[in-house]
């Protein structure tokens, strides 16, 4: 039995795909590709890049369905979840799993992160609230940067340094223990794409697993600048649902009302693509109760 099943989940990934895989070469890591219909040169270039990844082909039900999907069929003790457009530092598995062992408390263990150009990507994060969302869509944590009470949302400004025990992490590259999956279950299905990882992570947390961020490691991720107007309302829903699932419809109100009049803000302050992103959410959010948005999109 391999110590790591590698699990990517494909959607028109061409462009990256590759340099994601070659980062797997010589780490004897079992790599399955989980793909939801790509029309490009994805699976081509899987099957050019890395010939032994066995490829599961399926509906796209989301991003959580894929990995899901990925881990039932996967054998290693531990699943490496890495995104198409994310790749490994040299030595950055063999690192994770010996930390991971180091620590067996650790349901979840992630690296650094770094954009491709080297400069540091902050991935330790916080569970949403209301008042964490308003002091990021209200601008508040750009009022006192060093504040705790202001920066909760984005770890508090950690310095992505040392070792930390995080609510959550951003969930391009993450080393789950099997053992934890099995313990609690996989992704929460429900959450198409976006929040799915924080869910999770709550789970685990709630379960008495810990969620360690392990700077020893490093991996790129590409992310993107741009605002995607689908992918922003994405991540408006997957508040709201975090928040109904977790701590009532009541909550999940107060924080589609903060957000509601944050993003009419916004949208009157930025002009082009990210504003348009901003008004489209803000419309949706103001086109009915926390309860009724949810539903709709079930």
């Amino acid at each position: 039995m391999p110590d790591v099943s590698a699990i990517v989940v494909t959607l028109n990934s061409a462009t990256w795909i590759e340099r994601c895989l070659e980062s797997l070469r010589g780490t004897g890591a079992e790599v399955i590709v989980v793909d939801h219909g790509s029309t490009d040169e994805t699976l081509e270039l899987v099957q050019k890049t890395c010939p032994d990844a066995r490829i599961v082909q399926q509906e796209n039900l989301g991003f959580g369905a894929g990995n899901n999907t990925g881990m039932r069929v996967a054998s290693g003790r531990y699943f490496l979840l890495l995104n198409a457009d994310a790749w490994l530092r040299e030595d950055a598995l063999e690192r994770l799993v010996a930390f991971a062992d180091e620590h067996p408390e650790a349901a979840v263990v992630g690296p650094r992160l770094l954009n491709p150009d080297g400069t540091l990507q902050r991935s330790v994060r916080g569970y949403p609230s209301p008042w964490r969302i308003a002091t990021e869509y209200f601008f508040l944590r750009k009022l006192a940067p060093r504040s705790r009470a202001l920066n909760a949302f984005y770890g508090a400004g950690f310095d992505h340094e040392s070792v930390r025990e995080a609510e959550f992490l951003g969930g391009a590259c993450l080393l789950v223990r099997r053992e934890a999956v099995d313990s609690i279950g996989g992704f929460d299905e429900d959450f198409f794409l976006m929040s799915e990882e924080v869910d999770w992570c709550y789970r685990f947390r709630q379960a008495g697993w810990k969620v360690l961020f392990y700077p020893g490691a490093e991996a790129f991720h590409v992310l993107t600048s741009s605002v995607n107007p689908a992918q922003f309302q994405l991540l408006v829903r997957g508040h709201l649902r975090f928040l109904r699932k977790h701590h009532g419809l009541r909550t999940a109100e107060r924080a589609r009302r903060v957000m509601l009049w944050a993003l009419r803000m916004r949208g009157l302050l930025f002009p082009g693509e990210r504003g348009r992103a901003y008004r489209d959410a803000a419309r949706w959010l103001g086109s009915g109760k926390t309860a009724a948005l949810l539903e709709s999109s079930e």
